[in-house]
């Protein structure tokens, strides 16, 4: 194991791979100076400029130039530098990426990575902060991978980057500086559709992913001193993502709690909420809840900023509620 931060788990997943398979390469803006945050620095010395690529500022330009590679039989890690920029090359992503294998009866796959950087971060504003996850895991074709921790970024981008089908890799920019222990062994893969247990309790399960997690994870610190056990689930993909791990911790507590940073409204919290539902409907002892953020844009000013996120207070609340204790 060695300790690093959540950038450098990924920076050395993309190395890793690059070394292990020559067909690997990296196309986005000023990967050349290292990315707009630095998750590219030191690469382009090592592998040189036809592997990892600067484009032009074109988003739609380099999804497409990438889209086509993959088709070829190379590995493109496509970087978008913010989600909220992806929208520029959604067509190609949603309509070409996501269903070429289908529609081509398999005879084509497209083995693309898109990063695209996601959350709220340094006062960012309403066009650099968004987290759209849901978007994607609603599109056929696509797996949607959404890292909390430095191994699971790591893991999960060394999968995504093996995988033959096209992911969409949301690693959020607030995340970047996190610290923590990382397997060294570079086949360490973290499988898609696997949710990480980051703790167990018997009162009410919380189900969240990426950023949102380490929020639940300190709200789950003084609910325990007032007698509440939260059993808290990581997804880590959102699709596919782990029903049956869901599932099972809910029919052991009976309730549950879906926290996510992005907007509540056709947030993925709803698809989770919905499930459980409908699968253990007579079993649970309080009606499934949800937190996401309002469905307003996200404002610069800090203050502004703090309405739409979802703080450990609220959730601290929403679980008191389902449990009846105030």
């Amino acid at each position: 194991m060695s300790r690093m931060t959540y950038m450098d788990a990924a920076r050395a997943a993309l190395a890793e791979e690059m070394r292990r398979d020559p067909l690997v390469w990296a196309v986005g803006e000023d990967l050349g100076r290292g990315g707009v945050f630095g998750q590219y620095k030191g690469l382009v010395e090592e592998f040189g400029s036809d592997r990892i690529s600067d484009a032009p500022i074109s988003e739609s330009c380099i999804m497409g130039a990438a889209v086509g590679a993959a088709m070829m039989g190379t590995r493109p890690v496509v970087e978008m530098r913010f989600s909220d920029f992806a929208l520029c090359a959604v067509d190609e992503l949603v309509n070409q990426a996501a269903k070429a294998r289908y529609m081509f009866g398999g005879q084509t796959r497209v083995p693309l990575v898109v990063r695209e950087p996601i959350g709220m971060w340094r006062s960012s504003a309403a066009q650099h902060s968004q987290s759209l996850e849901s978007w994607y895991a609603h599109i056929p074709g696509l797996v949607v991978a959404c890292p909390a921790t430095p191994a699971c970024n790591k893991g999960l981008l060394k999968s995504a980057i093996r995988c033959d089908d096209p992911v969409v890799f949301m690693e959020h920019k607030g995340l970047w500086p996190l610290e923590g222990e990382v397997p060294d062994d570079e086949d360490a893969l973290v499988p898609f559709g696997q949710a990480r247990h980051v703790r167990y309790g018997d009162d009410v399960t919380i189900v969240s992913w990426s950023a949102q997690v380490h929020v639940c994870a300190a709200a789950a610190e003084p609910l325990a001193e007032r007698g509440v056990s939260v059993d808290l689930i990581d997804l880590r993909t959102l699709w596919p993502w782990d029903k049956a791990a869901v599932l099972a911790s809910v029919g052991r507590t009976g309730r549950l709690l879906v926290a996510q940073e992005s907007v509540s409204v056709a947030g993925f919290g709803a698809e989770v909420v919905a499930t459980v539902a409908q699968r253990l409907h007579g079993q649970l002892k309080a009606a499934p809840t949800r937190l996401g953020a309002p469905r307003i844009p996200i404002s610069y000013a800090p203050p502004l900023e703090d309405v739409v996120r979802v703080s450990e207070a609220a959730i601290v609340a929403a679980v008191e509620a389902l449990v009846g204790r105030p």
